[in-house]
């Protein structure tokens, strides 16, 4: 498993956690997925040999979010 910890701007209630953590959640590979609204940031761990860290950035930019 890998861990990767993003930076994400636009987050800002419980409404984008959930967006975030589900949107993410979602994706085969997906070990855990923890939004920290106050840092703004998303811990992730992932398999990366069935997913891409590219796939899960697109998702968290679908949901209308900017990756940094």
């Amino acid at each position: 498993m890998e861990n990767v910890t993003l930076h994400v701007k636009g987050m800002s209630c419980g409404h984008c956690v959930k967006a975030v953590e589900g949107s993410v959640g979602k994706l085969d590979g997906i070990q855990k997925v923890e939004v920290d609204l106050g840092a703004g940031t998303v811990a992730i761990q992932y398999n990366r040999a069935v997913v891409s860290l590219e796939a899960i950035k697109e998702t968290i930019d679908d949901q209308g979010y900017d990756v940094a």
